[in-house]
């Protein structure tokens, strides 16, 4: 295990209460220097000498690898020791991105809701084996009676499509997306094989913990970050969507070519989960009021890369927002195969995802964490007490991007 490292500052003075590294490409004196002549973009934070090359990497991120506003916050043992802003909040370049700057951050929201409907269990208000109809009667229908809370959190459940035709306003309404959701047919039996609920997992976990706890999945969210300062959130209130940074997202017109009543299967499934409602995956509307003020918490949880370290910081804390004993099995392998909408092998843990060889969080074969649409990313290693944040605002169409890579490389190299 690491031990406390305390935070030295490795940055000369600025302003605002934060340290300023100055702009991208930044001279240095000594072997740290970058000497890359790409983008001018301001990087400030604070960075503990023994991390520098994470405070390079982070700045070539934006000399050459395309980065337009992006944080990074790494905790040891409970400990800041890297936190970094730098860029732009917008396409224009003109609004800087601060250090309380919210971003939509895509499924790194998915553990979030997850652990709200696992304190659920740990209190003692449901279990994991109990069928969703026990809370949610609506959903018991066509062959979802006997869908368990686990199937849901580990993408067994059946639904990762709505079938019925949505729109846009109906994203809006919590209610109308969750009786749309327990109408569906499932997909397959639940509970015999998985697909990622890419957009629906945010409805399905949401409705259970709304329907146990009597609260939104937005208020249980609060009430847990509240206390550990994290400042992340379930539906940006509009006297906080000043912060928030425009996503910079190459939209497509593709649901408004595809002709859903040609396909069928697997094919149908995988379309329907993206674009039913049309903006379900953000597309069109990600940046509108809208957007950010709705509960989809499987894809438009916004926050800052701080507030993802403190809650994954707090996670390592036994006992302290979940039991040791249900984290660990929130975070072991729970599903493992061929998932049709990703298109490829998958492991699925309890929202979580347990680090695999292909998409590694780190070297430790105890990580857990989730990616984003884009490369935004959280994640704790409990091997090396490290909890890390990153998010960003210009989508990349991947999870693991050589942004992230970058990075993460970058901090254990530096162990």
């Amino acid at each position: 295990m690491s031990v406390p490292i305390p935070l030295h500052d490795a940055t000369v003075p600025g302003v605002g209460g934060h340290q300023l590294l100055g702009s991208v490409p930044f001279h240095p004196q000594g072997p740290t220097g970058w000497d890359n002549p790409g983008v001018d973009a301001p990087v400030s934070g604070t960075c503990d000498t023994r991390f520098t090359a994470v405070r390079d990497a982070f700045a070539r991120n934006f000399a050459d690898r395309g980065e337009v506003g992006a944080a990074v916050c790494v905790m040891i043992e409970g400990h800041v020791v890297i936190d970094l802003v730098g860029g732009w909040a917008d396409a224009a370049r003109e609004r800087r991105w601060q250090p309380d700057t919210l971003v939509d951050f895509y499924s790194v929201g998915k553990p979030m809701v997850a652990l709200l409907a696992l304190q659920l269990v740990d209190a003692g208000l449901i279990d994991l084996d109990d069928p969703i109809a026990s809370v949610w009667p609506e959903f018991a229908t066509s062959g979802k009676e006997t869908t368990t809370l686990r199937h849901a959190l580990c993408h067994r459940a059946g639904v990762p499509a709505i079938r019925e035709p949505l729109h846009n306003d109906d994203l809006w309404n919590w209610d109308r997306m969750a009786d749309a959701l327990a109408a569906t047919a499932p997909w397959w039996e639940p509970g015999t094989r998985h697909a990622y609920h890419t957009n629906t997992y945010g409805h399905l976990i949401g409705e259970v913990v709304r329907r146990v706890s009597g609260e939104t999945c937005a208020a249980r969210l609060q009430a847990t970050t509240d206390t550990l300062e994290a400042d992340l959130w379930f539906g940006v209130p509009p006297s906080e969507q000043h912060r928030c940074a425009d996503v910079i997202f190459v939209t497509t017109s593709l649901s408004e070519r595809v002709d859903f009543a040609e396909l069928s299967g697997d094919e149908l499934m995988a379309m329907l989960s993206y674009f039913n409602p049309p903006g379900y995956s953000s597309m069109g509307v990600v940046n509108s009021p809208d957007w950010r003020a709705a509960l989809v918490p499987s894809t438009n949880g916004h926050g800052t890369a701080g507030g993802i370290a403190r809650l994954y910081a707090a996670l390592l804390e036994h006992d302290r927002i979940l039991s040791a004993g249900l984290l660990d099995e929130a975070t072991s392998p729970q599903s493992h195969g061929y998932c049709p909408i990703l298109g490829e092998e998958v492991t699925f843990g309890l929202g979580f995802k347990p680090t695999v060889p292909r998409r590694p969080f780190g070297p430790n074969q105890h990580s857990f964490g989730h990616f984003g649409t884009g490369g935004a990313v959280g994640f704790a290693d409990p091997d090396a007490g490290i909890a890390f944040g990153y998010a960003m605002n210009h989508v990349i169409p991947r999870w693991q991007s050589s942004r992230n890579r970058a990075l993460i490389d970058a901090l254990y190299g530096s162990l």
